[in-house]
């Protein structure tokens, strides 16, 4: 398992699906800058060892991630990695990491700052308790209800989790509460993707319900280029 992560083109491929979403063979394949036929390879060894699922639309292979827990390992590899940030040569390419470390998915939860921030605020309201690992706490189970987040009974998934986070080295919210939040932000306009990354920005709808809910500073909210200066 170790020396099939350990490709450089595998990496790139599952670092690209944390974004939760189903890519082709050909999307993967001009994304790590690889022959279609290379891509292909890869993607089968991958599939064969169990970390993407596939499935067919007509003559189109769409392939993702095949559950929370792998996302939970890739990321978790990521933020073991110690070695100092190379600088970018270019400033599209600085632009898109100051995103991605602002506010981005990992897998179906936010991350980055934003998705530390949450975190924090719901800890210091009392909806969270780690103490003995992160847990939802009663007042939490109550204020998830009043929000609506829609998390299924009786799954394996934990109700919460403390995700690693790569960029901010300190935890995010993860778990079924923390995919549903995530949801619930897209659903409701809170958030929205930039582009085709992983980088999400919050819409001015979505930094005045996280400071209503959640007392979460508007500087904080706002990212590179969303009006902060």
């Amino acid at each position: 398992m170790a020396g099939l992560l350990a490709d450089p083109t595998r990496a790139r491929f599952c670092l690209a699906m944390l974004d939760g979403r189903a890519w082709t063979a050909g999307e993967l394949a001009r994304h790590a800058g690889v022959a279609a036929s290379t891509a292909t390879e890869h993607l089968n060894a991958l599939v064969g060892r169990g970390l993407l699922v596939q499935e067919r639309q007509g003559r189109h292979r769409y392939v993702r991630l095949a559950a929370p827990d792998v996302a939970e390992l890739i990321e978790g590899l990521v933020a073991l990695d110690a070695r100092p940030v190379e600088p970018e040569r270019s400033l599209k390419a600085t632009s898109r990491r100051r995103r991605l470390a602002h506010a981005r998915t990992c897998y179906d939860h936010l991350a980055g700052t934003v998705g530390v921030a949450i975190t924090d605020a719901m800890s210091d309201r009392g909806l969270l308790d780690s103490g003995r690992g992160l847990a939802l706490t009663p007042r939490g189970a109550a204020w998830v209800g009043e929000l609506g987040l829609a998390v299924a009974p009786g799954s394996r998934r934990p109700v919460v989790r403390a995700c690693l986070d790569w960029t901010e080295r300190r935890p995010h919210l993860a778990g079924a509460v923390g995919a549903a939040l995530c949801g619930h932000a897209f659903s409701a306009g809170w958030i929205a993707r930039v582009g085709e990354t992983r980088a999400v920005t919050v819409t001015p709808a979505g930094v005045e319900a996280f400071e209503d809910l959640l007392a979460i500073p508007p500087g904080t909210l706002v990212g590179p280029r969303d009006g902060a200066s």
